[in-house]
C-alpha cells in the first residue's frame, strides 16, 4: 500500500513539473520592474502590451529584429501587436533596453 501511495504522488508530481511555466529569472524581473516594463508587459500574460513568450515565439530564429526592437523600445512605435503604441521607455537606458531584449527573446515557450 505504501509503495502504491509513493508511486501515485511520484507520478502527480511529475506531470506537475510538464504543466508548470519554465522558471523566470528574478533578476530580470527585477530590472524589468525598474525599468516600468511591468505596467504594459507580462511574461505569460498580455497585459496592454504582449506577452514576452508571444514576442519571443514570434521573432525566435530571427536575430536581427534584436537591434531594432532595442529602438523600438526606447523610442515607442505601433503596429507590430495590433493598434496599441508602445510608448517609449528612454528611462530604462539602452544597455538595460538591450539586456532584456536579449532575455525576452530567449524565453522558452510555456
Amino acid at each position: 500500500m505504501k509503495m502504491q501511495t509513493l508511486l501515485l504522488s511520484a507520478a502527480m508530481c511529475s506531470q506537475l513539473a510538464f504543466a508548470a511555466p519554465p522558471a523566470v529569472d528574478p533578476a530580470m524581473l527585477e530590472l524589468a520592474d525598474q525599468s516600468r516594463c511591468l505596467l504594459c508587459h507580462d511574461v505569460d500574460i498580455t497585459v496592454r502590451g504582449p506577452a514576452w513568450r508571444d514576442v519571443a515565439k514570434r521573432y525566435r530564429g530571427k536575430p536581427e529584429v534584436e537591434e531594432a526592437l532595442v529602438i523600438k523600445v526606447h523610442e515607442g512605435g505601433g503596429g507590430a501587436w495590433g493598434n496599441d503604441y508602445m510608448s517609449a521607455n528612454k528611462r530604462a537606458g539602452m544597455d538595460n533596453i538591450r539586456i532584456l531584449v536579449r532575455w525576452i527573446l530567449a524565453l522558452p515557450d510555456s
